[in-house]
């Protein structure tokens, strides 16, 4: 496992040094901000605030499925391509699943920074309302959301291997992720095709309830993804 960390550090780092990182975690903070500061301004208006902590969460899942995501996985694998330094990780003593695990660890640190910065819009409801903000279902929310990146992510990593260039990997993983979404949403499908949907599998922890199902879901999902993902780099190394 000491690969694993090495390679899951010097990628949680690259976020710091890349002006794309500090971008993207303007516009996700930007975005949210002024969906806080509008609905507390409507409730200040109406003269009842909601005591509702998930106020941000609606907006924050499809940030990171279309923008966030997308782009911070892009890189992954497909720019250690492009640049030809994959050919040098290969041949470095690290193992396929280290190397992929050690990238997908990388990303998904980075996005829960960015999660953990998000509590601060609940903590401030919570001191604005009596008798506060219903902290069960925030949490549950929260994990739900958690699991629902690290599924995010995983797709994007094998997404990311499949290409040599990042601005092409990009457009794909919110494509992919968005058909995720659709299949599950789309009424005329069948219950089978209703149960790989992202969504559904995230209202229950959004509604405060945490169910084995939903949770193996997206475990399932992240673990097959990741594993694909080793596949293709295998598959590279016998090239």
């Amino acid at each position: 496992m000491r690969n694993v960390w090495i390679l899951a550090r010097r990628e949680f780092t690259h976020y710091f040094i890349s002006p794309l990182a500090y971008v993207l975690s303007f516009f996700f903070f930007l975005v949210l901000g002024l969906v806080f500061y509008l609905s507390l301004s409507a409730g200040i208006a109406f003269g009842q605030i909601e005591p509702d902590g998930r106020v941000v969460i609606g907006w924050m899942v499809w940030i990171l499925l279309l923008a966030i995501t997308p782009f911070v996985t892009m890189r992954l694998i497909a720019d250690e391509q492009r640049m030809g330094t994959l050919e040098l990780l290969l041949t470095a003593p690290v193992r396929d699943w280290e190397l992929i695990l050690g990238k997908w660890l990388g990303s998904f640190g980075f996005l829960l920074l960015l999660l953990s910065v998000t509590w601060v819009y609940p903590l401030i409801l919570h001191r604005m309302t009596q008798p506060g903000i219903d902290q069960g279902v925030l949490v549950a929310a929260y994990a739900g959301l958690v699991l629902l990146v690290a599924a995010m992510l995983a797709i994007g990593t094998l997404v990311s291997t499949l290409f040599s260039n990042p601005w092409a990997a990009a457009p794909v993983t919110a494509v992919v992720l968005l058909c995720l979404v659709i299949l599950g949403n789309a009424s005329a499908t069948s219950e089978w095709a209703r149960q790989v949907g992202f969504f559904q599998h995230y209202q229950t922890f959004y509604q405060g309830v945490i169910q084995v199902s939903d949770v193996a879901y997206y475990l399932s999902l992240t673990v097959f993804c990741l594993f694909l993902s080793t596949q293709v780099i295998q598959a590279r190394r016998w090239r």
